[in-house]
């Protein structure tokens, strides 16, 4: 085997895992996607069947939501990482 041959290896190596990585953190960031419309759509339902406590329930939603796009950030760097 020659040295050309091992480096063309191993570029289509790293360039394929670089498209493994990034599609596989796009179907990662599904799930806080569809985690935050849940949180949200039920902080209105909340809203609207108590508005009294909207403020409460407005402010656990924020919590919720950035716990949840804590996943995503999580996710990125790992594949950073990895």
């Amino acid at each position: 085997m020659s040295l050309a041959y091992l480096a063309q290896e191993a570029i289509e190596t790293t360039t394929t895992a670089k498209g493994y990585g990034a599609i596989g953190y796009g179907l990662a960031a599904i799930g806080p996607g569809i985690g935050v419309g849940i949180v949200v759509g039920k902080a209105i339902e909340g809203m609207v069947r108590q508005p009294e406590m909207a403020g409460q329930v407005r402010t656990t939603m924020f919590l919720g939501i950035a716990f949840t796009e804590a996943l995503a950030l999580i996710g990125l760097v790992a594949g950073f990482i990895f």
